[in-house]
C-alpha cells in the first residue's frame, strides 16, 4: 500500500464521485478504480459502497477515513518541519480571521508582522468562525483570530483581548457631536445599518438587545463590514453597531456613547489542538499579544 492510495481514498470521500475525484487527481477513472480496489485487497475490507448513484463510505470506509485523513494531516505538518526556517528569513503561514477584524486589525497587524519578517509568505483570509475551526482541524490553517468558546474539541482558544462593540455613526450624523450617552430608547428608535444574520458578530447584537427588552428598527442588511463603513459614513442619518475599535480607525466614524453599554466579547487565537508550530506561527502569536486595539 502506498501513500497515493491514502491521498486517492481521501479524494473518492471528498467528491463521492469517481468522475469528479479523478479530474481533481488529474487521472483517468479507471486508474482510480484500480487504485481504490488495491486498497481495498490490501486492506482486507470494502471501504465504498459504489452500488448507488453517489459512492458512499461503508462502516468499514468511515473507520479508516478518520485515521486516513489524520495521517495526512500529520505527514503533511512532518513535510512543512522540514522546511522550516527556525531563523524565520523564510516560511510560511496560513491565517484567517471572521469578517470584523479586517475594518480595524488585519491592516495594522499583518503590516507588522511582514515589515519584521519579510521573508516568511503570508496568506490571509477571511470567513466565519465555523469555517476557521473546520480549517484549522484540517490542518489547511496555522492560525484563527475568533472568539473564546469554539465549538470543536479539536480547536485550542487563547484569550487575547476584550472587544467592546458600540454604535457607530458618521461624521455627518447629529449624534456625532453629542456629549451626552443615548438612553436605550434612544437606542432602539436609530434606524441601522447590520450585517445580516450570517455573522456572529449579528447574532451577539440581537441577543445583547433581547436581553435589553428592546427592538430596534434594522433598517439595511449588509454582508460586507467595508459596505457597512461606506454607508454608515455618508450617512447623516444612519448608525450601526461595530466594534468600537472599527471607529478609532476610520477618520470618517465616530462611536457614540450609550448609557447602558454593548456587551464585550473575548477576541481569541484559534490553533489546532496538538498541532505542529512553525517557527512563523510562534512569531506570530508572540507579536500579536503585544498588539492592542486602537483607541483615542
Amino acid at each position: 500500500m502506498l501513500l497515493r492510495h491514502i491521498r486517492y481514498f481521501l479524494a473518492v470521500t471528498e467528491h463521492r464521485n469517481f468522475t469528479r475525484a479523478a479530474e481533481a487527481l488529474h487521472v483517468s477513472q479507471p486508474t482510480l478504480s484500480q487504485q481504490m480496489r488495491q486498497l481495498e485487497d490490501a486492506l482486507g475490507a470494502q471501504l465504498l459502497d459504489r452500488s448507488g448513484r453517489t459512492v458512499r463510505l461503508t462502516d468499514a470506509g468511515r473507520a479508516y477515513a478518520e485515521y486516513a485523513r489524520r495521517a495526512m494531516q500529520d505527514l503533511d505538518a512532518g513535510k512543512r518541519a522540514i522546511h522550516d526556517a527556525q531563523d524565520l528569513t523564510r516560511g510560511n503561514l496560513r491565517l484567517a480571521m471572521t469578517p470584523t477584524f479586517t475594518a480595524y486589525l488585519m491592516g495594522p497587524l499583518v503590516a507588522r508582522f511582514n515589515a519584521t519578517y519579510p521573508g516568511i509568505d503570508l496568506s490571509v483570509s477571511e470567513m466565519n468562525q465555523d469555517r476557521i475551526e473546520t480549517l484549522l482541524a484540517q490542518d489547511d490553517l496555522d492560525i484563527g483570530i475568533g472568539f473564546m468558546g469554539a465549538r470543536s474539541a479539536d480547536i485550542e482558544s487563547q484569550a487575547w483581548f476584550v472587544e467592546t462593540l458600540a454604535l457607530v455613526v458618521g461624521k455627518k450624523h447629529p449624534y456625532a457631536t453629542r456629549r451626552r450617552a443615548l438612553s436605550l430608547r434612544e437606542f432602539e428608535s436609530e434606524p441601522r445599518v447590520l450585517l445580516s444574520g450570517d455573522f456572529a458578530t449579528r447574532g451577539h447584537i440581537d441577543r445583547h438587545c433581547h436581553d435589553q427588552g428592546i427592538n430596534p428598527r434594522t433598517a439595511i442588511e449588509a454582508n460586507s463590514v467595508s459596505g457597512i463603513i461606506e454607508i454608515v459614513q455618508h450617512s447623516d442619518r444612519l448608525a450601526t453597531v461595530l466594534p468600537e475599535a472599527v471607529a478609532h480607525h476610520h477618520d470618517g466614524l465616530c462611536p457614540v456613547k450609550l448609557r447602558d453599554a454593548m456587551a464585550q466579547r473575548t477576541v481569541a487565537l484559534l490553533q489546532r489542538k496538538g498541532a505542529y508550530r512553525t517557527a512563523a506561527c510562534r512569531a506570530f502569536v508572540a507579536m500579536a499579544s503585544t498588539w492592542k486595539p486602537p483607541k483615542r
